[in-house]
């Protein structure tokens, strides 16, 4: 379903990506492993058309979604985003957050929204939250809002980038079980993460990322139980 071909990325004189190829299967869930700084975030960036990639290619379907010149808002459409920060607009309701790109983008109204936006609040556990605002909620309601958010516009592929790292312990796993649920549900998803047990328990593929590369790709029994890279087990190392 996605294909990365060779992808790089600087900024600046810095090389951020360096070559990277990648393939995720319709349905699977892929997980982007490394220290602070290796790129995975960027990474997330450039599948979605964030960043602008130097050189490689990104295929989406088979079709080439990073050539230059290339509308960028269909494939947005397709592939959702979720951040680490929440990005939810203070002055609107959690409700009211997760209606405005469809309606900006699809031209539908609240009435026609209401039933499938209820479905998905009602979905993960936040149907008495919908007409809270932000500083109402918990740092994990609003994480769950921002995932319902991109779930709105009905994506076919959902990033995730470190959507945990800025949560208190006791919320990370509230917003484990949206993912997990997500999982059940054939949803395909690539994620940058610190979660090891939880990459461990349900990715289909886990990639290492070390200085801009992916330095090792498996499945999480050979990279967690049996990592042939040297650079692969000292990371492991520290984070285990």
């Amino acid at each position: 379903m996605l294909e990365l071909r060779d992808v790089a990325k600087s900024f600046g004189g810095n090389r951020v990506l360096n070559g990277i190829s990648l393939t995720v299967e319709r349905g699977e869930m892929v997980c982007l492993i490394g220290a602070s700084g290796s790129g995975k975030s960027t990474l997330l960036r450039c599948i979605n058309l964030l960043e602008p990639i130097d050189d490689g290619a990104v295929f989406l379907d088979g079709q080439d979604i990073s050539e230059p010149g290339l509308n960028p808002d269909p494939v947005r459409r397709r592939i959702g985003m979720v951040f680490q920060s929440y990005n939810l607009f203070p002055h609107m309701t959690a409700e009211e957050n997760v209606m405005l790109a469809p309606r900006r983008v699809h031209g539908k109204t609240r009435e026609a929204l209401r039933p499938q936006v209820t479905e998905l609040f009602t979905r993960f556990g936040l149907a008495d939250r919908m007409q809270h605002y932000p500083d109402q909620l918990s740092g994990g309601q609003q994480q769950r809002v921002a995932i319902v958010r991109a779930l709105a516009m009905r994506p076919e592929i959902m990033l995730f980038d470190e959507i945990t790292s800025a949560l208190d312990p006791e919320l990370v796993g509230e917003v484990l079980d949206v993912l997990r649920q997500l999982r059940s549900e054939g949803m395909t998803m690539v994620l940058a993460t610190h979660e090891m047990k939880f990459a461990a328990e349900l990715a289909d593929k886990i990639c290492f990322l070390d200085a801009g590369r992916i330095a090792e790709q498996g499945p999480p029994s050979q990279i967690f139980e049996a990592p042939q890279k040297a650079r692969t087990r000292a990371f492991l190392s520290r984070v285990l």
